[in-house]
């Protein structure tokens, strides 16, 4: 006689296999970003996509020479956090809307060029829009160019130098 798994055991194991695949594939963010070396920045918004799992935005950062930098970021918090703060999408939206000038503290990606991961925004008032992770002590880099980027003898985490 053959014995069959209930189907609900059944079910309940593709569930937490599927749970299992998608946990793993969600990056750490000090895997790809230096979330040990913050700087802040002022910036312009030129885009903000509230979406999951992490807002992204894209901002301009005028450097010493004038020139413009042109940076894309995705935020450390996501849509749920920000909407039990108060950041509901419209709120928002309207508070980063494109030209808004806000301070940001962020971390560069590891990969260097202008891609990091902001961890606060706040408006020209003070007043934090996103995140609240950082902040006090991160060193002002507004106006260098390329803020904060690594350095060739950095190793990723998990990385081993060279012999």
């Amino acid at each position: 006689m053959k014995e069959r798994m209930p189907r609900g055991i059944a079910a309940l194991g593709a569930a937490l296999a599927l749970f299992a695949l998608s946990a793993a594939a969600h990056h750490g963010s000090s895997i790809s970003y230096d979330v040990q070396n913050l700087w802040t920045t002022w910036a312009t918004v030129t885009q903000f996509n509230y979406a999951n799992p992490h807002p992204t935005m894209t901002f301009d950062r005028i450097v010493g020479d004038g020139e413009v930098e042109h940076w894309v970021a995705e935020l450390l918090t996501n849509p749920s956090t920000m909407a039990r703060q108060g950041w509901t999408r419209k709120r928002t939206l309207d508070a980063l809307a494109p030209g808004t000038r806000v301070k940001l503290t962020l971390g560069t990606s590891r990969a260097g060029g202008f891609s990091g991961i902001v961890m606060r925004i706040e408006n020209e008032s003070g007043e934090a829009i996103a995140g609240g992770f950082g902040g006090p002590g991160a060193p002002d880099l507004d106006g260098v160019p390329g803020g904060r980027q690594p350095q060739g003898d950095e190793l990723l985490p998990g990385q081993e130098p060279s012999r």
